[in-house]
């Protein structure tokens, strides 16, 4: 812990405006038994702070602690009848979520030891100014966000997600569709859930709605359910004693929660007590903490036929399922694969340090008329492959020249196939199709018409 007691200066106006914006979201807790030092606190950070309140004693700030979600406590140390550093240690046991800073005018060893082994940030001595509790405060705060942005990264390393980044690709009828919800949902706190195939960008979709929300400076916390035993899965989801979960380390972004369907009972029970509650109780606290969060979550089974099975809840599958973006198959938006190849073959390139093949007329026809049955997953996995091995696969490359005897078909080839995919899939009624696909009911019919449909 440092010692904020040196000498300083009054604050520049560019350090004080840094400190401003990192507290102005803070809540504090001043737990002091002199009124002339609750009133000079209160004065210095109402004006910065989301909000202040003030304790005149230990037994009065435990009933504020019970009753409200503080951010930071600033605890005197000499107080009567129970110091500073005894209350911490009591309330650290019993469920104290904030950071703590403790002013005292005696700083010796012991009281140093003493404010580190039960869980102080940092100490300032009396008398102070008000720049160096502004800045104590300030140091606090940025050590626990740096702390929770290291924590996050490390988790993301290691789940591997961050090869889920990117962005949405794609004009087809399908992807603006998906695009056009996500819109729509993006300013509200509704759960959402993503359904497909795998393959098809859930999770790419799940950080679209992250970016376009209000809470896209916060963190965006992927889950694979699927990837972790449940005993790993619990501990990382709701934490325990010895750290916080990302349920915590989330507060005020977005959490994700991939493969939900694989998500054991025992902690289904626990998710929608946390969803309809917006509060989490820690492993061995007496107390509940708020939570605000934005929770997303994402399947490719049948949650009808887990709920029918008894291995998914039939009340948390109605809480979460409130707004529902199914995405489509790589093979009904067909007309998206040259810009998603494009995409990709240019990535890859670029990371492995070697040239780009051409995407030639032939290719992305054979792109085309591939059935996909991984979506785009699969799509990104060939491009890579492909750069990799230096060719195109031969039913993806076409045959050498002189040996194809059927000509080359043009792009129109690749409307062809989408238009007759999506009138398929809506089971050959053209003015489905053509809703769908944004053109008229008369284009339809000219279009089948050509074809002798």
């Amino acid at each position: 812990m440092a010692d904020s007691n040196a000498q300083q200066g009054p604050a520049s106006g560019a350090s004080q405006h840094h400190i401003d914006r990192a507290i102005r979201h803070v809540s504090i807790l001043v737990v002091d038994d002199e009124p002339g030092m609750r009133n000079y606190l209160t004065r210095t950070l109402e004006p910065r702070c989301k909000k202040v309140m003030a304790a005149a004693s230990a037994e009065e700030a435990s009933q504020l602690l019970d009753a409200h979600h503080f951010d930071l406590v600033l605890l005197d140390n000499v107080m009567p009848g129970q110091s500073g550093l005894d209350w911490l240690e009591e309330q650290r046991r019993v469920g104290l979520f904030a950071e703590a800073i403790l002013m005292t005018a005696y700083a010796d060893l012991e009281t140093a030891i003493h404010a580190m082994r039960v869980g102080a940030s940092d100490f300032v001595l009396k008398p102070f100014r008000s720049n160096q509790i502004l800045n104590a405060v300030n140091r606090c705060m940025v050590q626990k966000y740096l702390r929770r942005e290291n924590f996050l990264l490390k988790y993301e390393l290691q789940a591997d997600s961050l090869a889920a980044r990117g962005r949405l690709i794609g004009t087809s009828p399908g992807i603006e569709s998906v695009r056009k919800t996500l819109e729509r949902v993006a300013p509200m706190p509704t759960p959402v859930m993503f359904t497909g195939a795998s393959g098809t960008g859930k999770e790419i979709a799940a950080r679209t709605l992250h970016a376009m929300s209000d809470r896209a400076n916060a963190p965006f916390v992927p889950i694979n359910c699927a990837s972790v035993s449940p005993a790993r899965l619990s501990k990382d989801l709701f934490g325990d004693a010895s750290q916080d979960g990302l349920l915590v380390h989330a507060s005020g972004g977005t959490l994700f929660l991939d493969e939900v369907a694989e998500l054991p009972l025992p902690m289904q029970a626990e998710l929608l007590r946390v969803i309809e509650d917006g509060r989490l109780r820690p492993e061995g606290s007496e107390r509940e903490m708020p939570l605000n969060l934005r929770f997303v979550f994402a399947t490719n089974a049948d949650l009808g036929a887990a709920m029918s099975a008894g291995t998914f809840r039939q009340d948390l599958y109605h809480r979460i399922n409130v707004v529902n973006i199914h995405m489509p198959r790589l093979r009904d938006r067909v007309g998206d694969i040259p810009e998603l190849a494009e995409l990709f073959m240019g990535k890859f390139s670029r990371q492995l340090g070697v040239e780009p093949l051409a995407l030639t007329e032939q290719v992305l026809l054979s792109l085309a008329r591939y059935d996909w049955t991984g979506n785009v997953r699969e799509l990104k996995n060939l491009i890579e492959r492909s750069l990799i091995l230096g060719e195109f696969p031969p039913e993806f490359a076409g045959l050498p020249d002189g040996e194809d005897n059927e000509p080359v078909e043009s792009l129109h080839a690749v409307e062809r196939r989408h238009i007759l995919t999506v009138l398929e899939a809506c089971g050959g009624n053209r003015a489905e199709a053509a809703r769908r696909l944004g053109v008229s009911r008369k284009t339809i019919d000219r279009k089948c018409s050509m074809w002798n449909v």
